[in-house]
Order: C-alpha cells, then structure tokens, then sequence
C-alpha cells in the first residue's frame, strides 16, 4: 500500500517500521511515502548513527526514488537543562548529526527542548518556567551560531508542556515548530487552539493514534474527529514542503495507518 504523492504536503513515517537497520527501512519505504524521518540515537553504549556508505546510499535513494528525510535529532538531549554542561553536550550530539546527515539536505531536524530525563516542565514554577526558556534560547542561539543552518530547518516539537512557554524564544530565533498531534492529545492540550496558533510555524505535523495510555500507534487509534480537523486544515492550507509523518513503529501501525489517509485522497 502506497501514501506517496497523493496529498498536498509530503507525507512519512519513521524509519522503524520493519525490525530491520535503517537502510531495509528506507528500501521498504521508497515506493510508499514521500519522506522518511530518520530517528538517530547515540550513548556510550549503543549509537545508530549512518556510515558514510548508508549516507551515500540514502543519498541515492532519495535522488533515484524522489525521497526526502526528515531527520530526528536524539531524544537524550537536554537544551533547557539548568546544568551547562549537560547543555554543552547536549549541543555536540546535535552538532554531529547535522555535520553527518547535512549531505543529505534534511526537509527539517526535529528537535526536543526538555530540562532533564522525566522532567516536566509543565509542573514548573513559573521562574523555573521562565529560567528553562532562557536555557533553550540561549542554546538555540550558540546552536545556529556555528552553523550553515537556517533556524526555520529546526523545528522543535510539543511535548508534555505548553509550548507556549516558548513563544519568545520560537519568535527570537526564528525555529519552526513540528506540531505533534498525537502529544497533544495525550496531554489534553487543544489541538484547534495549536492549530491556529502554529499552523504558520508548523513545517513537520506528527501524527500517532492513543491505546490504553500509549500514544505512537496507528491511526485507527486517532480520534476520527482530530484526524478529520488536521486534514482539513493541511487541505486548506497546501505546502508541499510541510512534511506529516505517521510516527508509528511497525509495519502493522504503518500499514492500518495508511487505510486511514486513504479516506483523504481524492
């Protein structure tokens, strides 16, 4: 079953959906969506960063097969963590996946701004709110100092706070947004509300169905009435550069997914 080249953005999914390397996925995935976003990790004891032969080779899958990746900077990076170092290092990781995956000119990396591993800034006070917001933009400025990088390429995701807490600093340094539907949803944030805040900002969408307390399952999972609510405004508002990606990780999600987008095509 095939997604790719039937709506008005560039539609995806992650590069997890058979229990395979990322290469078998992309291989999978070529003829199905239109972008794929590459989910990379690295810690001291396991890392999935491509080799300079997979870079080649995803470059010529996405040359020969009309492929775009979106690229997942590491989720176990800290931007707003009060620590400086953790920030410092946090910054390298994301420095090296960009240096690596840069020939490969990326629809968007997508970028978690979090304080610390299980924190929630949502239960912040409000100068730890405001502090935390500082630490992300101070970041985000050493981040694209020292970098080609456009800032709109970056585009930080909604999590389990408000998003909002970072409207300054979205604003002042110019990052997109990659609104996640499925987070949303699961944190009882409204997702018309963020639409029409964000929809100008949101170069990636993210969209995952809920079951029994987990998100990042297939659309059949989704609300039909949220999932009917997005379309309708990506419909209205066509950008064939914004990328929605299906973020699910198997080939059971992908493929019950993928009958769900078939009620918009057309």
């Amino acid at each position: 079953m095939s997604c790719k080249k039937k709506y008005p953005f560039r539609i995806g999914t992650s590069s997890y959906i058979i229990p395979a390397d990322i290469i078998p996925n992309i291989e999978y995935l070529k003829d199905k969506v239109d972008d794929v976003e590459i989910v990379l990790f690295e810690s001291d004891e396991m890392s999935n960063l491509p080799s300079d032969e997979d870079i080649c080779r995803l470059k010529e899958i996405a040359v020969h097969d009309d492929l775009t990746y979106s690229i997942h900077l590491p989720l176990d990076v800290y931007i707003g963590s009060h620590d400086r170092a953790v920030r410092q290092r946090s910054l390298d990781k994301c420095r090296r996946v960009v240096e690596l995956t840069g020939v490969l000119k990326p629809s968007a990396y997508v970028m978690h701004a979090e304080a610390g591993p299980d924190m929630n800034v949502a239960t912040f006070s409000r100068p730890e709110k405001e502090r935390f917001a500082q630490h992300v933009h101070e970041s985000l400025d050493e981040f694209f100092s020292s970098r080609s990088l456009h800032p709109s390429s970056c585009c930080v995701e909604t999590l389990n706070y408000p998003i909002s807490i970072l409207d300054d600093v979205i604003a002042a340094t110019g990052v997109s947004v990659t609104l996640d539907i499925g987070h949303l949803e699961l944190y009882g944030y409204s997702v018309e509300d963020h639409l029409r805040s964000y929809l100008d900002r949101a170069r990636v969408f993210h969209l995952h169905g809920i079951c029994d307390g987990k998100d990042h399952r297939g659309l059949e999972h989704m609300r039909p009435e949220i999932l009917d609510m997005v379309m309708k405004v990506l419909r209205n508002n066509p950008d064939k550069s914004r990328v929605v990606t299906i973020e699910i990780f198997s080939e059971k999600d992908f493929l019950s997914s993928c009958m769900e987008m078939m009620r918009f095509v057309g």
